[in-house]
């Protein structure tokens, strides 16, 4: 599955491999303060989302 995250609720980003409640409400938190992501890379922006965990979520997750 992949997951937009520029709609997905904390529920939906928790599925993600280590992308627990609390990191999901940070990027949930992230997006609503600064607009939608423009660019998948843009998650290394949230406190976090290190470049490791990046590359395991990168062919999970898109935007549209």
């Amino acid at each position: 599955f992949v997951v937009n995250i520029n709609t997905a609720t904390i529920d939906e980003l928790e599925k993600l491999p280590n992308i627990g409640r609390k990191l999901g409400a940070k990027i949930v938190a992230h997006r609503e303060r600064h607009g939608p992501f423009r660019r998948v890379e843009h998650l290394l922006l949230v406190d976090g989302i290190s470049e490791e965990r990046f590359v395991r979520l990168r062919a999970l997750v898109k935007i549209e």
